[in-house]
C-alpha cells in the first residue's frame, strides 16, 4: 500500500504565503505524475497543478503566477508553493500521485492515490 500525507496548510491573513508538502511512502517503485487539487467549501474539486517525473509542470489557468509546483524524487514528494494568498484561495489542497507498484514481464503495475488533504484558510 502507498500512503500520500499532505502538510503545511493553517491560516494566514491575505497576501501571505504558504508551502505545502505531500509526502509518498510505502510500496513504491517509481512515481510518475504528481499534483495538487483543492476542493473549496460548496464547489467541487479542481485541479491547480501537476509535474511530471522529469520535471515538466503544468496549471490550471487561473492558477499561473501565484502557484509554484515542484518536486524532489529522492524524498518521493511534492511541494506546492502560493503566493499572495486570498479569501479565495481558501480550501482543502489535496496531492495526488501516479505511483508505480511494480514492473512484472514488462506490465506496470500501479494506480493513482491521493492523500486526505490539508485545510487552507485565507483571513481577509
Amino acid at each position: 500500500q502507498v500512503q500520500l500525507v499532505e502538510s503545511g496548510g493553517g491560516l494566514v491573513q491575505a497576501g501571505g504565503s504558504l508551502r505545502l508538502s505531500c509526502v509518498a511512502s510505502g510500496q513504491i517503485f517509481a512515481i510518475n505524475d504528481m499534483g495538487w487539487y483543492r476542493q473549496a467549501p460548496g464547489k467541487q474539486r479542481e485541479m491547480v497543478a501537476s509535474i511530471t517525473s522529469g520535471g515538466t509542470t503544468k496549471y490550471e489557468n487561473s492558477m499561473k503566477g501565484r502557484f509554484n509546483i515542484s518536486r524532489d524524487n529522492a524524498k518521493n514528494t511534492v511541494y506546492l508553493q502560493i503566493d499572495s494568498l486570498h479569501p479565495g484561495d481558501t480550501a482543502v489542497y489535496y496531492c495526488t500521485a501516479q505511483i508505480v507498484h511494480s514492473v512484472v514481464q514488462g506490465v506496470i503495475q500501479g494506480r493513482p492515490y491521493w492523500g486526505q488533504g490539508t485545510q487552507v484558510i485565507v483571513s481577509s
